[in-house]
């Protein structure tokens, strides 16, 4: 098993994770390392991803005594326990295909000199030096800035970033260079020779194995911008891997990259959720959205809408905020609500549900979005006006979304249903079941507590609410559809964590298709075909190589506060 570590330096937010993963796609290795992420808060560490697989924590040996009782220290039982979970998880199948990748993509998360990713630095110098030279590469992104009032890119934070990799064990083979932008030009956030020398000179690493990111018009591109740059040469050479060196075949991937560079007609997607200040709390379903966009030729428009600012209580404290929410709601597309722990913004996701029901706009809920359209049915059109979930009201008489029975009510960490799970469906001529190529269950992955109570479910569905999807007791609900409406679904997990560029989420898609009208074409190509083939995305044109100096590159996104995100 050959690695490849991507790590960060000088400031976060500079693309680890695009790198990493634009490097799993041209070298075809896509493993990726997961935690416990059960507890995390979006807005202190953005959005919690969640894999098929779990962990085994140190405290758990401990507690087995694998230890012998001895006291449990950060080196060596913290830093061997992150070795023995990378080897492991490196060896998972991720291509459903038997047999483990040849090489493994591991982002370490946060900026060099971190008091917190410490122990990972420790493990991972240890880790480097017991898989030997040639099986462990380390790419090290970094910021090259200019300073508007002398215009020279300044490579003293790298080099200083670099310095404080080797101080703690680890020597950088490729640097990754962010340049901060001069001008508008693509040629002033380029590396230039005199700053590369420099770089080379006290970094200690080849000129050929320092490569600029730039801006480029959407993320897709960065594949591409490595391409041009030999990146997968120069990771090849210090992975031994000369032999198998060829150009990667990109040429689907570039066709999906500049296809969505020409997309112009919109579709308007309303997001109401809690931590709408912070985007990247929900960037698997901004990149779900996007990726169901594309596929469907249409530009995405999110508009970010604090779902509490839909709420009564924010017309009289805040009445600007209160139209402007509204507006928003009523201009859109499609709604969407994401998930979410917590009673902030319940009711203002509540009437934005029941908008789109009553309004026949396209909706989609996802976890706690589900949980909210079954409560809102409950209300409006069951009539039970104090339905609720115990997550918000523990003494409710009306319980209609109530805690899991294995969970625990007084550990939080560990004790959420997470993970890949299996969803039956119990019809195939619902929509759900069509998108996903009318298959008889499929695998998704969960981050949830609450559940829908198990004993209103009859009652619901004599009222019109179908759960077309259950898991394998039939108890818990999975899939929630209203057959009579032109798109309205809820989902107990998270279908956005598996989907991909080229690849879409069946739901996504759907949610998108119905919001510009295509549903009906959707759904009959996606149920006369296997679900792993779901709208190949057709060459809109040859791409042919480019300078790297491309003067159309633009900055990846639009941020605006009051139009929405535009992709």
């Amino acid at each position: 098993m050959k690695y490849v570590l991507v790590t960060g330096g000088v400031v976060s937010g500079l693309g680890k994770g695009v790198t990493a993963s634009s490097i799993g796609l041209l070298l075809k290795a896509y493993p990726y390392l997961n935690t416990d992420a059960g507890t995390m808060s979006p807005f202190e560490h953005g959005e919690v991803f969640v894999l098929d697989d779990g962990g085994e924590s140190v405290i758990e040996k401990e507690r087995r005594g694998d230890y012998l009782g001895k006291t449990v220290q950060v080196v060596p039982h913290i830093t061997d326990a992150i070795q023995e979970w990378i080897e492991r998880v490196a060896h998972i199948p991720v291509d459903g295909k038997p047999g483990s990748a040849d090489v493994c993509v591991i982002e370490l998360g946060g900026t060099i000199g971190d008091i917190e990713s410490m122990p990972f630095i420790q493990a991972l110098g240890q880790f480097s030096y017991k898989v030997g030279a040639g099986n462990f590469c380390l790419v090290h992104v970094s910021l090259v800035p200019v300073l508007n009032c002398v215009g020279e890119q300044k490579t003293k934070p790298t080099q200083h970033s670099v310095r404080g990799l080797r101080g703690q064990g680890l020597a950088p083979h490729i640097l990754a260079c962010r340049s901060t932008m001069g001008s508008n030009t693509i040629a002033s956030q380029v590396l230039d020779e005199a700053a590369k020398g420099k770089l080379s000179q006290f970094c200690l690493i080849p000129g050929e194995n320092i490569i600029t990111l730039y801006d480029v018009p959407n993320i897709w591109h960065i594949p591409l911008l490595l391409r041009d740059q030999k990146a997968h040469e120069a990771i090849f050479k210090v992975l031994n891997l000369n032999c198998v060196i060829k150009e990667p075949r990109l040429d689907e991937w570039t066709n999906r990259a500049e296809a969505c560079d020409l997309l112009h007609e919109p579709v308007r997607i309303a997001l109401v959720g809690k931590y709408t200040e912070l985007s990247d709390a929900y960037l698997s379903v901004l990149k779900a959205l996007v990726h169901a966009s594309v596929d469907c030729r249409k530009k995405l428009f999110v508009d970010w809408i604090p779902a509490s600012n839909l709420e009564d209580a924010t017309a009289k404290e805040n009445p600007d905020a209160y139209k402007a929410a509204w507006k928003l709601l009523k201009g859109a597309e499609g709604i969407l609500v994401p998930g979410g722990f917590g009673d902030r913004g319940v009711q203002g996701k509540i009437l934005a549900v029941k908008y789109a029901r009553e309004n026949r706009i396209p909706f989609l809920g996802i976890c706690l979005g589900m949980q909210i359209a079954v409560v809102e049915f409950a209300r409006s059109v069951l009539g039970v006006k104090d339905a609720t979930s115990t997550e918000f009201d523990p003494n409710t008489k009306s319980p209609y979304v109530i805690f899991m029975p294995e969970g625990s009510k007084t550990h939080m960490g560990g004790t959420m249903r997470l993970g890949s799970r299996r969803t039956y469906f119990q019809t195939k001529e619902c929509k759900s079941a069509k998108l996903y190529g009318c298959r008889s269950f499929i695998d998704e992955r969960h981050r949830h507590r609450y559940e829908v109570n198990p004993d209103f479910v009859s009652r619901l569905e004599n009222a019109g609410l179908s759960f077309t999807g259950k898991d394998e007791t039939g108890q818990r609900m999975e899939i929630a559809e209203l057959p009579n409406h032109p798109y309205f679904v809820g989902v107990q997990f998270h279908p956005e964590f598996k989907s991909r560029p080229g690849k879409p989420s069946p739901l996504f898609l759907g949610f998108i298709a119905a919001a510009c009208g295509q549903l009906d074409v959707v759904l009959q190509r996606c149920s006369n075909v296997d679900s792993n083939s779901l709208l190949k995305v057709p060459a809109i044109k040859t791409y042919q190589k480019k300078s790297s100096l491309k003067p159309s590159y633009r900055r990846e996104y639009v941020l605006e506060s009051v139009k929405g995100l535009n992709f």
